[in-house]
């Protein structure tokens, strides 16, 4: 049972949107060296010629920027010493002072490092071409209220190949559609205290649309980066970083406070680097070079505990005292692995696994995968927030039971061959991909096959699997995977400690 379900009288309900959202805007003909030295040899531009054909460009943004700021009465502030504040908080100072609910806030302007070109020339062969650098140039940084995503920013460097990005947050983009609807709720900050119709509200926000958001996104590029127009090019919207957030709105933080506690603390004992695969969807393989492990902060504002594989991570938290936050965040979504059709170098295509894209337009199957994985997060801390279950269905896990007069003993969590049977089922890829009598027999040394199958019957039996019909895979039942997270748990954590 999850925690949603245990503690429904005293939650509001529970609601998943997207959170922070980092954008990425290129000129497609412009994002690599080899795309940049043949767009100046198609207009006839020598490729020594390449800071003196960006030159103009960079005076264009400036200008553009200076005649935005002047007709906003708004001053550039630059920035001299980075990170000297957050630029987050001086938003939010601006905002209460000027009451501004829509439109530029304000204009933030710093020199930073940016991805540009240089030219060369490789005596070797004889040709000239652009390679890729590294160079600071200045950057704008564009707040502004906008009607529909909340507040944003347009960060635009000053130099080629004018890479934007775009920031915005998905709590803002809901708290637009439900005003639509009518739907009255409770905010502070990025998260919702209270909505009065969660059902409608998930629905609204499942409804992702990316062709909505390209152009608005498009609009804001000519209007902070006048560059594309100027030369009839284009952007291409790409997602650089995600976060995704389930949200338990309880009523009251007295309610949430002790719960809370004692899911961090068992989550940092318990959680494994197989179970952390198993919340992202991903496999830990005999050649996997991902870092895996779990990091537990105290900060001011509470504590966090985070878990993360590679470029993807999962963490937890409790926001304002208010809500428990599960929340995936993932920095480059190219990790998650679907079924796509797949183009060939030949012309020809076909659907296979692979990695998702990584444009805007993957935001609503993106959606999706995080979902589930804050889902089966969820699930996992479910299974240890109330032991009074786990300890009932482990009475009768340890009982044995009957089949065609035939007794088939429970299982003991101090018999060694009865605990390794229990912690390879609860192994992270066997919880999402199934397992056969080969996979488990890998983990218990020197066993036949045929005491596999009386091991399966057993575990059958007790109601721990179940089969896939018309297979020969198994699944862990919902019962097995709280039996098991139960009786690890009391072992682990209170009987060997105890005797120790």
């Amino acid at each position: 049972m999850l925690l949603t379900d245990k503690y429904a009288d005293k939650i509001y309900g529970t609601i998943t949107c997207y959170d922070r959202m980092i954008i990425q805007g290129y000129i497609p003909g412009w994002s690599h060296a080899e795309g940049m030295t043949g767009y100046l040899k198609a207009n006839s531009i020598r490729i020594f010629d390449f800071s003196n054909f960006s030159q103009p460009l960079t005076e264009q943004v400036r200008q553009n920027a200076q005649r935005i700021a002047d007709e906003n009465g708004i001053e550039i502030e630059f920035i001299r010493k980075l990170r000297a504040f957050r630029k987050d908080d001086r938003i939010q100072e601006i905002i209460s002072k000027t009451g501004k609910t829509e439109g530029l806030i304000h204009i933030f302007s710093a020199m930073e490092q940016c991805n540009t070109y240089k030219p060369w020339h490789d005596k070797t062969t004889g040709k000239t071409f652009l390679k890729f650098d590294q160079s600071k140039c200045l950057h704008y940084y564009f707040y502004f209220i906008d009607k529909e995503l909340g507040l944003c920013y347009l960060r635009v460097p000053t130099w080629a190949p004018f890479r934007l990005q775009f920031y915005m947050n998905g709590h803002n983009l809901l708290a637009h559609k439900l005003q639509k609807k009518d739907i009255p709720y409770r905010m502070h900050d990025n998260a919702f205290l209270e909505i009065s119709d969660v059902e409608t509200a998930q629905k609204l926000s499942d409804r992702i649309n990316p062709e909505d958001l390209h152009k608005i996104l498009d609009v804001l590029a000519r209007r902070y980066c006048p560059v594309t127009d100027s030369l009839g090019l284009s952007y291409t919207w790409t997602v650089q970083q995600i976060e995704c957030a389930t949200d338990i709105m309880f009523r009251h933080p007295e309610d949430l406070a002790p719960l809370y506690d004692e899911i961090v603390r068992t989550a940092i004992f318990t959680v494994k680097p197989d179970n952390i695969a198993t919340f992202l969807g991903q496999r830990i393989t005999y050649n996997c070079k991902k870092e895996v492990g779990t990091n537990y902060n105290q900060r001011i504002l509470g504590t966090r505990i985070k878990h993360h594989m590679g470029d993807v991570s999962i963490k937890m938290y409790d926001k304002f005292g208010h809500v428990l936050r599960i929340e995936s965040t993932c920095n480059d979504i190219g990790a998650f692995r679907v079924k796509r059709q797949v183009t060939h170098r030949d012309g020809s295509s076909t659907e296979q696994k692979a990695p998702l894209k990584k444009s805007i337009y993957s935001l609503y199957q993106l959606f999706t995968i995080m979902k589930a994985a804050n889902y089966r997060y969820l699930e996992f801390v479910s299974s240890f927030d109330d032991h009074s279950n786990g300890n009932s269905n482990l009475t009768k896990v340890t009982s044995p039971v009957m089949e065609s007069e035939r007794s088939y003993r429970g299982f003991n969590f101090f018999a060694e061959r009865d605990l390794q049977v229990l912690e390879v089922i609860s192994r992270g890829e066997y919880m999402t991909f199934g397992m056969q009598g080969k996979d488990i027999r890998q983990y218990l040394g020197d066993i036949s096959s045929s005491a596999m199958s009386r091991i399966f019957k057993r575990l059958r039996l007790h109601g721990i699997i179940e089969r896939v019909k018309g297979t020969y895979k198994y699944f862990p039942t919902a019962y097995g995977k709280e039996v098991i997270a139960a009786g690890l748990t009391i072992r682990n954590l209170v009987l060997i400690p105890a005797l120790a």
